[in-house]
C-alpha cells in the first residue's frame, strides 16, 4: 500500500533547488518520485510516494 504527496513547484525555482528539495524528502522521510507533470508556465506538479508506515511516527514535512 502506497501513500502519495502532491507538490507544486514554482516556475522560479531552479532545477537544482527542486532536486535538492526532493532529495532531502527522499533521504529523511522515505519519499520517492512517482510522477512529474510540467505546465506551460514552467511550474511543475510532482507526486511523491512511499510505503505506508506506522501512523504514530511523525513526518518531517507536513
Amino acid at each position: 500500500m502506497w501513500e502519495y504527496q502532491p507538490l507544486r513547484i514554482d516556475p522560479g525555482m531552479s532545477r537544482a533547488a527542486a532536486a535538492t528539495m526532493l532529495a532531502v524528502r527522499a533521504e529523511f522521510s522515505g519519499w520517492e518520485l512517482a510522477r512529474v507533470l510540467r505546465f506551460r508556465d514552467g511550474s511543475r506538479k510532482v507526486w511523491l510516494r512511499r510505503r505506508r508506515t506506522n501512523p504514530w511516527l511523525p513526518d518531517l514535512v507536513p
